[in-house]
């Protein structure tokens, strides 16, 4: 029943908080035990729980707006409307005890099952086990570079897998078998064959597999197949089989297929069939070109005589993408200490390494095409170089071009043809300092080589001013000094090369002569001695170890009679 709400008037119009006490007379829940209306109606049905039924499983209650609901009981307790199971506990049973969600109260738990290691089933499961162990030990044995290890190993684990089959089948279990595994097993002996040279055994082995229906792949190791068959230079065989994996590869393996085509290419080359070899280059040069399909393209035209696909085949060749960054990331922009820390590590890291062994790669593919292709392709050397030069200077390998021209001009020393090795030369004087210094080197060789020492000595000292780490600058410039007969200088420009690059034998050879110069026989003795380990039978190196034991001779009879003598 609505009530009217009569506000008190406003006592002062100034008052902003007048009325905030005044409420409603029936909200007041403070005189409740005195209303008559309230206690009535709680007397009533209304206010009273509805009655439980004490039936067994149900009991039908009826709420204050007249709908049934059903509630389940337990042992005489009820349990909440909402479950639609019994939970397992109730209120009653809660009382003055713990909760014991596992039934732990009731008893202990009966003890796990254990596992019979004498059953079959035990049995096959270790051994399964042990010949998966087997085969990873072979693995990380050829991994490790021991291959012999790694065969015995693959050896064990075929032969525990044929006692596993056997298990099986007197289990009759057979429908179980492990086909992976037996796979693993037999793919392993076979590449195992393969890298201890046992090749015939390698080829039998992947026959068992090729020919098993049961293998859904199997054909796909018809590759490994060629691959071994190209090892023994029997061609035809190699690539028959690279064919007929190629058939059983799908076309979305696009790669794997690439490299199988370069192989059979490959094999084309080593039987002298170059146009076929022609048309499966041609075809990865279209769809996925690289840096060796492009050199072996090359190779086969200039078998073949033909001029003009040679440089056809050179410009594909240099439009193959590097993949490598460029080389300014590894430069820091400003001085801030955490780039710097971050560049240095990651200046040499694999992944630099990787960069750097591709990009050596691709230079060296470009610059033996460009070596064997400029005699041919034009009317003369220097024509066919300069194409070179230029089809080059528009690619993105723009770097190799100076290094290009330098090569020009070494292939001239080679024909003695000294005044144009010293106008190409010339023209890399202006040039950035590492161009600059192997120019420099050249020319001061070749002054040297003319007895043009105040040349060959300013020359040296360019090429050394431009890079101090080249070593065959540090060399050329130690020859000018042990021209002029200042030794001790001359060894200490070798030794400093040496340090540079261990492995430059002109300057490891000049310094043993140096040595001999100054008298000092059993340091020369060691620098031969040294160069007779790393280049064989040398006839200069050899001849001056032979030249040094007169001399070692003489000076051990002089400090005997020395000894004598005191």
């Amino acid at each position: 029943m609505m009530q009217n709400v009569h506000l008190a008037p406003e006592e002062d119009e100034d008052d902003l908080y007048s009325g905030y006490n005044d409420y409603n007379p029936t909200f007041d829940a403070e005189d409740l035990e005195n209303d008559t209306a309230f206690q009535q109606a709680a007397r009533t049905s209304h206010g009273r729980r509805p009655p439980v039924s004490t039936s067994k499983n149900t009991a039908t209650l009826t709420s204050s707006m007249g709908r049934p609901a059903t509630g389940a009981v337990q042992d005489g307790v009820s349990r909440p409307m909402t479950a639609v199971q019994a939970a397992g506990y109730t209120k009653a049973a809660m009382r003055g005890s713990l909760f014991d969600p596992l039934g732990q109260a009731r008893g202990p738990a009966p003890p796990l099952e254990m596992k019979n290691p004498d059953s079959s089933e035990e049995k096959i499961r270790q051994l399964e086990k042990k010949v998966n162990e087997l085969v990873e030990e072979s693995c990380i044995a050829n991994s490790c570079g021991d291959l012999k290890l790694a065969l015995e190993k693959a050896k064990e684990a075929g032969r525990k897998e044929r006692v596993l089959v056997r298990q099986r089948e007197q289990t009759a279990t057979s429908e179980s078998i492990n086909l992976d595994l037996t796979y693993s097993v037999l793919f392993n002996l076979a590449s195992q064959y393969a890298a201890n040279e046992m090749y015939a055994e390698a080829l039998n082995t992947y026959q068992v597999i090729v020919k098993n229906k049961m293998f859904n792949n199997g054909g796909r190791l018809k590759v490994n197949m060629g691959n071994i068959y190209l090892k023994q230079r029997n061609y035809s065989k190699a690539i028959k089989f690279y064919r007929m994996a190629l058939d059983q590869i799908p076309s979305v393996h696009k790669e794997m297929r690439i490299k199988i085509m370069q192989n059979i290419g490959v094999a084309f080359i080593k039987t002298g069939q170059y146009m076929d070899a022609i048309s499966s280059f041609e075809h990865i040069m279209s769809t996925s070109p690289n840096l060796k399909a492009g050199f072996n393209l090359i190779v086969c035209y200039f078998a073949t005589g033909d001029s003009e696909q040679m440089k056809k085949a050179f410009q594909k060749l240099i439009a193959v993408p590097l993949e490598v960054d460029y080389d300014d990331k590894y430069v820091s922009p400003n001085d801030d200490p955490h780039t710097n820390l971050l560049i240095e590590a990651i200046k040499n890291d694999s992944l630099r390494q990787i960069e750097r062994e591709r990009k050596s790669m691709a230079e060296d593919y470009i610059m033996t095409a460009a070596k064997l292709i400029a005699p041919v392709i034009e009317t003369s050397f220097a024509a066919g170089y300069d194409w070179c030069v230029e089809a080059v200077k528009a690619s993105h390998y723009v770097e190799l071009a100076n290094d290009l021209e330098i090569n020009k001009a070494t292939t001239y020393l080679r024909q003695r043809d000294f005044n144009q090795a010293l106008e190409t030369l010339k023209m890399f004087e202006k040039k950035d300092s590492r161009v600059k210094s192997a120019a420099a080197t050249n020319l001061s060789f070749l002054y040297y080589l003319e007895n043009e020492l105040a040349q060959a000595t300013n020359y040296a000292d360019l090429a050394v001013s431009s890079d101090r780490y080249n070593p065959a600058a540090l060399t050329n410039k130690g020859n000018t000094v042990f021209a002029n007969g200042d030794y001790e200088k001359a060894a200490e420009f070798y030794k400093e090369a040496l340090r540079n690059d261990c492995s430059c034998t002109e300057a490891l050879y000049n310094l043993g002569l140096t040595y001999k110069k100054l008298n000092r026989i059993d340091e020369a003795l060691d620098c031969f001695l040294k160069l007779h380990a790393i280049l064989g039978n040398s006839a200069q190196v050899l001849h001056q170890i032979a030249d040094m034991y007169p001399f070692l001779y003489i000076q051990q009879k002089i400090s005997w009679q020395a000894k004598v003598c005191s």
